[in-house]
């Protein structure tokens, strides 16, 4: 559904069924579904899509299942971070990207936690930590700041 990094027709109706429902509070996975908000680099119009909010050790974080290639993430960067959380409320925030060596813990909790995501990432969920370590720099992992 997401070849070339990009949501075929039905992963982009299925993203914005998620992402309403997200956004109102509804099926939100436990606290885990959220909605984010970046700037467009091009157009500059907000773009919403769902994602799963993972927490560990007290932090919050988000993970890009398509890798830094994914459009989100590049708008993200564009716009130095800045995006708005709702879960269900909105959050202005800031994503900071994690260092590559502390990604792997993280990136095995995301996928416990993000079903959707596993066909996307080439390591089982219950592969040992190493194996995380291997993949870390290919899945961009941001931590979530208040802004």
């Amino acid at each position: 559904m997401y070849a070339g990094g990009r949501p075929n027709r039905l992963a982009r109706w299925l993203n914005d069924v998620s992402a309403w429902q997200y956004r109102h509070g509804i099926l939100t996975l436990g606290g885990r579904g959220v909605t984010l908000e970046v700037r467009g680099r091009a157009s500059g119009r907000a773009v919403e899509f769902p994602l799963v909010l993972v927490r560990l050790g007290g932090q919050r974080y988000v993970v890009s299942m398509l890798g830094a290639e994914a459009q989100w993430v590049r708008n993200l960067r564009a716009d130095e971070g800045r995006a708005v959380l709702r879960a269900p409320h909105p959050e202005p925030v800031r994503l900071v990207e994690v260092p590559v060596e502390q990604r792997a813990p993280i990136l095995r909790r995301y996928l416990d936690l993000a079903p959707g995501a596993r066909p996307h990432v080439s390591v089982d969920r219950r592969a040992p930590l190493a194996e995380f370590e291997k993949i870390a720099a290919d899945y961009p992992v941001l931590r979530v700041e208040s802004a």
